[in-house]
């Protein structure tokens, strides 16, 4: 009886010894598989991430452009060319048989400055479209601000006849007159378009600073 259970015991302790090297050895292999397909799983999982961003990208919220109407109208009258020019104008009266001495004559020498831009305080909402991220502006048409005159470099020649009494009325439409001519001159050599190229430019940058680095400007002409 004794032998029995002396070689019983020994079994029972030949088992335990056997089952406690079984789960060694298979923790080491789940250890070891663990360390060797760790990082190509989560390289796997990276790329997954990726090419799901890749195909299903994050849009990028941009700014409805109406919020930023009183901003672009703050802009008010955008001046973006100024004109200067010289014009002669002569007027006259009583310039007949005897205007040696009766004959009003006044020759009148100006120097203007004419202002042209867009008025951004004309641009309403509708004028601003967003289409596939791109920013469509349709500008007011360009126009001139102002024509004034250099009173400081005003000169004025009096051609009157000896005898004639000099009416201060020509020397009023003598400038008047010139007013108009500078006017003309600056319209004739272009500058309602050099305003629109300089004022296309400005607000190329202006919108980009907005958020719209890629926005057409539609221009209006001018009237």
């Amino acid at each position: 009886m004794k032998e029995n259970r002396g070689f019983n015991l020994v079994s029972l302790l030949i088992l335990i010894i056997i089952a406690g090297a079984a789960y060694y050895i298979v923790q080491s292999i789940q250890q070891t598989t663990q360390q060797t397909f760790g990082p190509v799983q989560q390289a796997n999982s990276s790329l997954q991430t990726q090419v799901a961003s890749l195909f299903h990208p994050t849009p990028t919220l941009i700014p409805d452009p109406i919020t930023y109407i009183n901003q672009i109208q703050a802009l008010a009258r955008l001046e973006t060319i100024q004109y200067n020019e010289s014009q002669d104008v002569t007027d006259e009266n009583g310039q007949g048989l005897f205007a040696f001495a009766f004959g009003e004559k006044v020759i009148v020498i100006v120097h203007g400055t004419v202002i042209a831009g867009i008025d951004m305080q004309k641009l309403q909402p509708g004028d601003l479209q967003l289409q596939n991220g791109m920013l469509h502006v349709k500008l007011p048409p360009t126009e001139v601000f102002i024509t004034t005159l250099d009173e400081s470099k005003t000169q004025v020649f009096d051609q009157s006849g000896i005898l004639a009494r000099p009416d201060p009325n020509l020397v009023i439409n003598a400038l008047v007159g010139a007013k108009e001519k500078i006017l003309q001159a600056a319209l004739s050599d272009g500058i309602l378009e050099q305003a629109q190229q300089n004022a296309n430019m400005y607000l190329i940058r202006f919108f980009a600073a907005l958020g719209y680095p890629n926005a057409i400007l539609i221009n209006t002409p001018a009237d």
